[in-house]
């Protein structure tokens, strides 16, 4: 597992490029990519050695036609009627695979809610505020970005609310 910091680090994702721009602090953690893993979250975490509840994952869903971005742990499922709640909607659907890697310019399981192609409604787990840092998607499958949770809600103007659920 390699780790850089903002100085080391050259190029990048839009995910590390937007986090650069706002000069956010912030730790790169790559590995290796087992692309037959079932979940591309634990593995990060396995991989990292990171408690599963500190690593979240990016989803997207369709919360009355407009497409939200969730963030929440990797060990826990997301509670689709809480965030469309979270948004003020109604009712909350998965969005298309297609869709969502076209409007966030990422691949599935490598999707980051940072440096996204269109900016999307983001709403992130509460849960994330018991940490000091947490884990996302750096915009690639095998690369992870550790942030405070407070640096993520900001950069991604997101709701901190309960939408996670073990």
């Amino acid at each position: 597992m390699a780790k850089k910091s903002k100085k080391q680090q050259s190029g990048g994702t839009p995910a590390t490029v937007a986090l650069t721009a706002a000069g956010a602090e912030y730790t790169v953690h790559s590995y290796d990519h087992d692309p037959s893993h079932p979940s591309y979250g634990e593995e990060a975490a396995e991989a990292m050695g990171v408690s599963p509840d500190r690593v979240f994952k990016t989803l997207v869903a369709d919360v009355d036609g407009t497409l939200t971005v969730a963030v929440v742990p990797v060990a826990g499922q997301l509670d689709l009627k809480a965030l469309a709640a979270a948004v003020g909607g109604k009712r909350a659907t998965m969005a298309d695979p297609a869709l969502a890697e076209r409007t966030t310019g990422y691949v599935r399981g490598g999707i980051s809610p940072l440096g996204q192609r269109k900016k999307l409604p983001t709403v992130l787990d509460a849960s994330a505020s018991a940490h000091p840092t947490i884990c996302v998607s750096a915009g690639r499958r095998g690369l992870e970005v550790e942030l405070a949770p407070e640096t993520l809600t900001k950069l991604t103007e997101a709701t901190l609310a309960p939408i996670g659920r073990p």
